[in-house]
């Protein structure tokens, strides 16, 4: 995956959510423990760190940095640090040599970067959306982009519909939910 489909997912995510920026964020998060603020700024840590992975350069673990948003963060200003976040993504993810390798769980290249941050942006885009009550379905050719990258294992199938029962967020036809799952962004 590329810096392009970084941007594209968080283009996505500010599209679908702008419109709700006035609504309750303070609501669950769909299924999870987290509101749909705390999802929202976990989706920016999560861009920022693995920007940082790949500037750095670290071979055997996290950047001891985080990313805290101010508890007085508007859901608006929440969408404008994802969209920062993501374009430095992006951006390190442009200016990394195509062999460059950072730790996450093992040597990861920068294409499994961008793989996660889309991932991460569309899985919780999902999870904002579910707990705002807005309709909506992440696009399938990013989503068929993060299964080959990041779940070489993932059925046959809708794109958005099996990364969503690899991600343990629904089932998939006679599937049950999973209850654990992980990606392997690492290579080798």
């Amino acid at each position: 995956m590329t810096a392009a489909d970084v941007h594209r997912a968080a283009a996505e995510m500010t599209r679908v959510l702008r419109p709700a920026v006035d609504r309750d964020w303070t609501v669950p998060a769909a299924d999870l423990e987290w509101t749909c603020w705390t999802t929202a700024a976990h989706v920016a840590h999560d861009l920022l760190a693995y920007a940082a992975q790949l500037t750095g350069l670290p071979a055997d673990g996290y950047l001891p940095l985080d990313l805290r948003v101010r508890a007085d963060a508007t859901p608006a200003d929440l969408l404008t640090v994802i969209a920062a976040s993501a374009g430095l993504l992006a951006a390190a993810v442009d200016t990394a040599a195509p062999d460059s390798r950072a730790w996450h769980w093992g040597p990861c290249d920068p294409g499994g970067f961008a793989a996660m941050g889309v991932a991460e942006t569309l899985l919780h885009t999902r999870d904002i959306t579910g707990g705002l009550g807005l309709d909506w379905s992440a696009p399938p050719q990013l989503c068929a982009g993060v299964l080959g990258r990041l779940f070489p294992d993932a059925p046959n199938g809708d794109p958005v519909a099996v990364l969503l029962w690899m991600t343990g967020r629904a089932r998939l036809g006679d599937r049950p939910r999973r209850t654990a799952w992980t990606w392997r962004a690492a290579l080798g």
